[in-house]
């Protein structure tokens, strides 16, 4: 199955969801792997259809949204929010399997009259979670690592983790939370869990919670 990294979808929805006041779609989906528990969060997977879905159809017959040369259109049943893009693919965000993801690419073709079979599937990035026992010291990271490169951002109270030994970036708060957005899979995100424990527990970063 191919696989394709967006390079403006997701901040174009966050600026749809904020606008319109949809709250982003956030099922969970707890799977074990290696010693950590990841928690999908979300799965973007885009639909190449036989016949490219048209714009203009979308706004016309189901009321979808134009918007910086994409077409958005929000779905209660399934819940989804699906990102028609500029030739005509369905992209799905919110849901967190490849099953979900299809049943919501079909219900729009269904609702514009088309077939819906023949529907290639390419995976994009997962959102995914994972949580340390531990609360940790971020101001005590320091810049520079052995598999990458550490910031702490003030504003947000959280350090970004920039792994290159995964090829990750991930989101660390004070206790003990981690958020990992452009994952190819969740494996790979327990991986990295458990090496930055690893990490965090030898450089003495991690505080015991009162």
């Amino acid at each position: 199955m191919a696989y394709w990294k967006p390079l403006a979808v997701t901040p174009l929805l966050r600026r749809f969801h904020q606008h319109q006041q949809i709250p982003l779609v956030r099922r969970r989906n707890e799977m074990a792997a290696g010693s950590m528990d990841v928690r999908v969060e979300n799965q973007l997977v885009r639909f190449v259809c036989p016949t490219p879905v048209n714009h203009d159809q979308v706004v016309s017959e189901v009321g979808g949204q134009r918007n910086s040369g994409v077409v958005i259109k929000a779905l209660d049943r399934p819940r989804a929010t699906l990102v028609i893009d500029e030739e005509g693919r369905i992209v799905v965000h919110g849901t967190h399997r490849i099953e979900a993801a299809r049943a919501a690419a079909k219900e729009l073709l269904l609702r514009l009259g088309m077939d819906d079979s023949g529907l290639v599937a390419e995976m994009g990035p997962v959102v995914a979670s994972f949580q340390f026992e531990q609360n940790i010291n971020l101001q005590a990271i320091p810049a520079e690592l052995t598999s990458g490169k550490a910031e702490y951002d003030q504003r947000l109270g959280c350090t970004t983790i920039y792994d290159s030994r995964h090829s990750l970036t991930v989101q660390l708060w004070p206790n003990g939370k981690g958020i990992v957005a452009d994952a190819r899979h969740p494996n790979m995100v327990a991986m990295a869990a458990v090496y930055w424990k690893s990490v965090f527990s030898e450089g003495g970063y991690f505080v015991e919670r009162i």
